[in-house]
């Protein structure tokens, strides 16, 4: 978060994809939650605090000693989060080695989005800034996912803006007139049509247009 605050100018790449939190992934996602801290990108994510997945838990410690807090314990040789200590700072989760710490992925999707807005707001405020949008590959979730599906429209190309506003449009209006691509998710949900909300086809309980 530190760099992004004292850069002097903002570019962007973004691959265009769907989600499933957001609906889609695009330009404002990206810098939203690509220029956020970690405590950032969970408090995005998360209306709570971190949990601990206790069967992957091995009971090294790590997450407690790196602990500003003193918010984790470990119980039965297990970690335990104090959430009345935890301040959702998120270095627990980016110190354990064994992926058992998580944000919880709870916040309600309007919310959601409206926090992406102003996190990607604040990248961008008072710098020059640019932005570039990949649309090939384009998945049915996040690129976060190990595992991924077919691409669910075909390869549509490269978009560019100075607002990253328009250009999520651009990409959203041009994605939406694509046909389905035979095997993909969306062609599966939708009978090989063209859906009037291809997000909302993919993810139902998405509401990317909060």
């Amino acid at each position: 978060g530190r760099a992004i605050y004292d850069a002097d100018v903002i570019v962007t790449v973004t691959h265009f994809k769907c989600h499933e939190l957001t609906g889609y992934g695009g330009a404002l996602k990206n810098l939203a939650m690509g220029c956020a801290s970690r405590r950032g990108k969970m408090e995005m994510h998360s209306a709570g605090k971190p949990s601990v997945d206790r069967d992957k838990c091995v009971g090294c410690g790590t997450c407690a000693r790196q602990c500003a807090e003193s918010a984790i314990a470990l119980t039965q040789r297990k970690a335990a989060i104090d959430k009345e200590k935890c301040v959702g700072c998120g270095r627990c989760i980016g110190s354990c080695l064994y992926d058992a710490i998580t944000a919880e992925n709870d916040q309600d999707a309007g919310v959601l989005n409206a926090k992406i807005v102003e996190y990607a707001m604040a990248a961008i405020k008072g710098k020059p800034n640019f932005h570039v949008t990949v649309m090939t590959d384009i998945s049915p979730n996040c690129d976060c996912h190990a595992e991924n599906d077919v691409p669910v429209i075909p390869d549509v190309g490269m978009l560019a803006s100075f607002d990253p506003v328009a250009l999520d449009r651009a990409c959203i209006d041009i994605a939406m007139r694509q046909t389905p691509i035979e095997g993909g998710e969306l062609y599966e949900k939708c009978a090989g049509e063209i859906p009037e909300d291809m997000f909302a086809c993919i993810h139902p309980t998405t509401r990317w247009q909060s």
